[in-house]
C-alpha cells in the first residue's frame, strides 16, 4: 500500500494512505452499530467506500490519502473503539 508524508498542523508528519485500511471494531453487534460507524468513516476525507463485517467485527475503509488518525477518530465519535 502506497503512503505519501505529508505535515499536518501540529508539525507532525503522517503518513497518508492509498488503497485499504482495515480495523477491528470488537463492539459491533448490530445493524445500528453497521449504520453509525459507516455514517462517520463516510465523512472523513479521502474515504470512498467503507465495508463493515459485523461477524468478524471487521471495518475496511477505502480510499485516496487515507490517514488513521481521523478514521480512527470517526470510529470513536460513533461510540466505539478500534483495535
Amino acid at each position: 500500500m502506497p503512503g505519501v508524508a505529508s505535515c499536518t498542523p501540529g508539525g507532525y508528519s503522517a503518513v497518508l494512505m492509498t488503497g485499504t485500511i482495515q480495523y477491528a471494531v470488537p463492539g459491533m453487534h448490530c445493524g445500528h452499530c453497521e449504520r453509525a460507524v459507516k455514517e462517520e468513516l463516510a465523512a472523513v476525507a479521502g474515504v470512498s467506500a467503507v465495508d463493515v463485517d459485523l461477524e468478524t467485527k471487521l471495518v475496511t475503509v477505502s480510499g485516496d490519502a487515507l490517514d488513521d488518525r481521523p478514521l480512527r477518530a470517526a470510529i470513536e465519535a460513533a461510540g466505539y473503539d478500534a483495535a
